[in-house]
């Protein structure tokens, strides 16, 4: 069994190849081998400094950040430790030292 990539629109695995497309008989969507690469490269989540971030790395916050519904401040230059990215607003899930779980923007990070 041939190994096509999952619809981008509806995720059925059900995926053939037909000419230069790829097509799902789920959904009836059409793409191309390029817009399969480029949404995976699209899907790469990066730091404010275009470094690739992975699970579990540490990262540097690079300026101060408030934080919503609180009095608080996260510093820049505060390490975050094991970070777990999320496909969401924010991407990165962490703790913070002194302030507990939250959210944070890759934008606002650099890998450490």
């Amino acid at each position: 069994m041939s190994e096509f990539p999952p619809c981008p629109t509806c995720q059925s695995t059900d995926t053939y190849h037909d000419g230069t497309l790829f097509v799902c008989p789920a959904c009836a969507h059409e793409w191309t081998e390029a817009d399969a690469q480029a949404a995976a490269e699209a899907s790469i989540i990066r730091d404010a400094n275009g470094n690739p971030l992975a699970d579990g790395d540490t990262v540097t916050v690079i300026k101060d950040l408030k934080v919503k519904g609180s009095s608080l401040v996260v510093k820049g230059g505060t390490k975050v430790k094991n970070i777990r990215l999320v496909d969401a607003d924010h991407d990165i899930d962490c703790t913070i030292p002194g302030i507990g779980s939250m959210g944070l923007k890759s934008e606002f990070v650099k890998k450490a």
